[in-house]
């Protein structure tokens, strides 16, 4: 199965990420991008965060105010089966490779992005199949807007 990347997204610290054409994606996650809180965001099992551009349109016609990068996601995919981006699963995107780690639990951080600053809407324990998932870099490289995504 292939899909397709949208958006690369970073930030200096924190929530909405900004999109960029093309990222070097490195062991620590991508050049240029911080995370405000350690304890819970970023080091070698948290260095890169996907989410399905599908997901984000749904949650669009349902009111929320939210865009790729604004739950913190750094590549934002479109085309792949969500229902198969489990844990241990590899990823292609480009030349990287991404070794899923584990779903994401959203914190309030994100309650922008939601009606009602309701984040729950993306949490797995509420809303299964909604939650944004951790990778591990296997093979580092750079990832463009266009590159294929595919699950191996």
């Amino acid at each position: 199965m292939a899909g397709k990347l949208i958006s690369i997204n970073r930030s200096n610290g924190g929530v909405p990420k900004q999109p960029v054409p093309e990222c070097r994606v490195t062991e620590s996650g991508l050049e240029g991008d911080r995370q405000r809180d350690l304890r819970f965001h970023g080091g070698p099992n948290r260095a890169v965060c996907l989410y399905p551009l599908e997901s984000i349109e749904a949650l669009q016609r349902e009111g929320h105010p939210i865009a790729p990068g604004t739950i913190g996601e750094n590549l934002t995919i479109s085309g792949i089966d969500w229902s198969l981006m489990v844990p241990d699963a590899r990823v292609e995107v480009g030349e990287v490779e991404l070794r899923l780690v584990r779903l994401a639990p959203p914190c309030a951080n994100i309650a922008g992005s939601f009606r009602d600053g309701d984040f729950s809407r993306v949490a797995q324990k509420v809303n299964p199949g909604w939650s944004r998932i951790y990778a591990r870099v296997v093979k580092p490289g750079v990832v463009k807007v266009g590159d294929a995504v595919r699950i191996r």
